[in-house]
């Protein structure tokens, strides 16, 4: 079980200089959080506490280098939203620039101080340290910037810059190791949505069929409790839930009219076609996209396909995908129907509760309503 972060106290509870030991029992404390944590905008958060509890600064900010826009910017900051700068920009811009930490105790009378900042935030900068994030292989990062000694002298020291230039060389290592960790799993969501696509592009569905459902997943899962990161997992496979589909032929998916039996029996077979392209994978993502192409059809009675399965032993991820999809179908029209009126599918979804539908899942669809409409207008098809 993760720790909760230590807690720090409000800034007018703030003691004196903490002592080597205290200094060194927060590092160890934050840092132990930190090697175990794969989320980005927490680990961001874990070291903006760590570097304001070290050295009693009032905020302590985490800046990162967005290469792309050539901006330096932070998700993460005490008292603040996102900020954005130009690259270059600032005490922070320099010290990235020149691989520099920077001591500062005037910043007003300091040329590099971007005022700009102050005024968009309504703070005043008085005192600042910013020490860059080193990789691996020797590049920069970003930077820690502290702004604010809030101990009685209220200007930062030397000591000061010490401590967070070392809680930087712990952190920094770990900071790489979650962004490589965010970039994969970014391009792992982009190949699974474009995969998906093509799925879904054989029967004549826009991409945006895969991207509600998608978001509606990672809804209904919240709504049922699973927890933040079981959701991401959940929104990333269900886009393979029709993957199968590559291998149904043209003259069946595309077809404007009923299906006879015997193609309707063919149609079965994507979900068998699914799990046999996913299962053969070790990763736990294309595991759970296989679980949800082999079983998005079975019903909660035993009275769907391919094997019948019943209740919960139909696996979850696929049992909230089914939700999501038949959603998303019934409201959109497609070659053999028009899109159903919402009162029409929401009375389907009631009735069919507790028969093709988990009760649960059902549950949480009706209390998440109104967010599942906000996702259906934002990637509405054109």
């Amino acid at each position: 079980m993760r720790k909760s972060a230590p807690s720090h106290p409000s800034n007018s509870d703030l003691p004196g200089e903490l002592s080597p030991e205290q200094m060194l029992r927060i590092i160890f404390d934050y840092t132990a959080q930190i090697a175990d944590e794969r989320n980005l905008q927490r680990v961001l958060g874990l070291m903006a506490d760590m570097g304001r509890r070290m050295i009693q600064a009032d905020r302590c900010t985490v800046w990162l280098i967005d290469h792309k826009r050539q901006e330096l910017f932070t998700t993460v900051a005490h008292g603040a939203e996102e900020i954005r700068v130009p690259l270059g920009s600032g005490f922070v811009g320099y010290s990235i620039a020149h691989g520099e930490a920077l001591l500062i105790e005037d910043a007003a009378a300091d040329y590099r101080h971007n005022a700009a900042n102050d005024h968009k935030t309504s703070y005043v900068t008085r005192t600042v340290i910013t020490v860059p994030f080193v990789g691996n292989d020797g590049s920069i990062l970003g930077a820690y910037q502290a702004i604010n000694k809030q101990t009685p002298g209220a200007v930062f020291a030397r000591r000061d810059l010490e401590f967070l230039t070392l809680a930087a060389s712990y952190a920094g290592k770990s900071l790489e190791s979650v962004i490589l960790h965010e970039e994969i799993v970014a391009t792992q969501r982009e190949i699974l949505f474009t995969m998906g696509e093509i799925g879904e592009s054989r029967s004549k569905e826009t991409g945006n069929h895969v991207k509600r459902v998608a978001e509606y997943s990672y809804l209904l899962a919240l709504g049922l409790g699973l927890s933040q990161e079981q959701a991401e997992l959940l929104k990333m496979a269900s886009p393979m839930h029709d993957i199968g589909k590559v291998a149904i032929p043209d003259s069946i998916l595309q077809k404007p009219g009923k299906l006879t039996d015997e193609e309707f029996e063919r149609m079965k077979d994507h979900t068998v076609i699914g799990y046999q392209l996913l299962n053969k994978s070790g990763r736990r993502l294309l595991r759970h996209a296989a679980n949800i192409a082999h079983e998005h059809h079975e019903r909660w009675d035993g009275a769907g396909y391919p094997r019948g399965l019943k209740g919960d032993a139909i696996d979850l991820f696929a049992r909230i995908t089914a939700v999501a999809d038949v959603f998303d179908a019934l409201g959109s029209a497609r070659v053999y129907k028009a899109a159903w009126e919402m009162d029409r599918i929401l009375e389907l979804l009631r009735r069919e509760s507790g028969s093709h539908f988990d009760p649960a899942v059902v549950d949480a669809f009706m209390r998440q309503l109104p967010e599942l409409l906000s996702v259906r207008e934002q990637y509405s098809d054109i």
